[in-house]
């Protein structure tokens, strides 16, 4: 069955590949405005809240103020009140590092405590075949007791898996479904490839299975035509998905055009056929792009009414503050870059952003990936808030 398997998709992927590998069209920008610089935003203050992690990926918060936040090597860390870092992880996960691989996004049940499992997505490798996929632990984190989190069972397996373009945020929707960003492992055609689970957003429900409206009858894929989606937020009033995306870094001679889209049931939302807005009715174009400057978001968060996002190498905070046009469609009207050149406490690469139950947001470090240049202390946890 399993070979049976792998031909199909082998035979998908030569029925496609003609007509993906030609130079995608180029569209221009969506956002009709750059964006803005703001060394240090008036009215927010940031301090350190947690040091010493080894290249952290995502964090998410326990319902009494604790969080959980997981290393790339393969461990999930409990960080108490007051922004202390436990000495010992709550789980160890069986993570293939390397690369951009390794033990990625977090995902807390969105009925925890009554239902007590985390979800996690991890790279990995069996018989010599490197994938991804997502897992459940079960978490005992009665308050006053020490936490721990044990395997309970595969969610979501079959994702592809490389050194590179492992996609890797995991989320939970309003509907209670679980949405899963995956990489094309820079095999660019796999992205418009229904059969294959790279490069897409998929869609199960918290045991894994597909759900009955989903745009395709049996198959997990929420939307299609993605490159590397590394970050996913739904509006906190509309309930709107809104992802963000590394564009092309040489293929097709191509680099920059990072994105941020609002994403679609069943859209293709363009890779690597389309890059930029090209205006292509077939085609989701995104309401963010940077056509010269490589701006690769990471985790992105909703607070205090505007989008947050957490970039990588360009190692800015970026806001964005959205505008909405009719029942379901959204458009950027400023970007800002915090904490860029000249910041008071600059930050590097950043990895996650999260809004934390007190109201301050909380932007994840990445210098120790072997990609930054590691500070004092790092790789560390901020917190920001409004200044008093």
């Amino acid at each position: 069955m399993k070979h049976s398997l792998a031909a199909l998709l082998l035979a998908a992927l030569a029925i496609h590949a003609p007509a993906v590998l030609a130079d995608p069209v180029r569209g221009p920008r969506p956002q009709p405005f750059d964006d803005v610089a703001v060394a240090s935003p008036d009215g927010i203050a940031a301090r350190t809240w947690v040091t010493g992690l080894e290249a952290p990926w995502s964090l998410v918060f326990l319902p009494d103020g604790r969080a959980l936040v997981s290393e790339r090597p393969g461990r999930i860390r409990l960080v108490e009140e007051g922004g202390r870092l436990a000495d010992e992880p709550v789980a160890r996960v069986a993570a293939r590092q390397g690369g951009e691989g390794g033990l990625m996004g977090l995902a807390l049940h969105p009925r925890f405590p009554d239902e007590p499992f985390l979800y996690a997505m991890h790279t990995h490798a069996e018989g010599g075949e490197v994938g991804n996929r997502v897992i459940r632990l079960r978490l005992a984190a009665e308050h006053g007791q020490p936490v721990r989190a044990a395997f309970d069972h595969v969610v979501l397996a079959g994702v592809p898996g490389a050194r590179f373009h492992n996609g890797g945020r995991i989320a939970f929707g309003p509907d209670g479904m679980l949405y899963v960003a995956t990489g094309e492992i820079f095999d660019a055609p796999r992205a418009q490839v229904m059969a294959d689970l790279g490069g897409k957003i998929l869609r199960v429900t918290p045991d894994g299975d597909v759900p009955a409206d989903n745009p395709t009858p049996g198959s997990p894929v929420w939307s299609f035509g993605h490159r590397n989606v590394q970050g996913l937020a739904f509006h906190p009033e509309s309930g709107a998905l809104f992802a963000s995306e590394h564009g092309p870094s040489g293929e097709f001679g191509l680099r920059a055009l990072d994105e941020v889209n609002l994403v679609r049931r069943g859209g293709n939302h363009g890779w690597p056929l389309a890059v930029g807005a090209p205006g292509i009715d077939r085609f989701v174009d995104p309401i963010l792009a940077w056509p010269d400057t490589a701006t690769p978001p990471a985790g992105i968060a909703f607070w205090r009414g505007d989008l947050y996002v957490a970039t990588l190498r360009s190692q800015a905070l970026l806001r964005v503050v959205l505008e909405r046009h009719g029942a379901d469609s959204w458009k950027a009207a400023r970007v800002e870059r915090w904490f860029a050149e000249g910041a008071a406490l600059p930050l590097g690469r950043l990895r996650d952003a999260v809004a934390g139950p007190d109201g301050a947001l909380y932007v994840v470090t990445n210098n120790r990936d072997g990609r930054g240049r590691p500070r004092e202390g790092d790789d560390r946890i901020l917190r920001i808030e409004a200044a008093p």
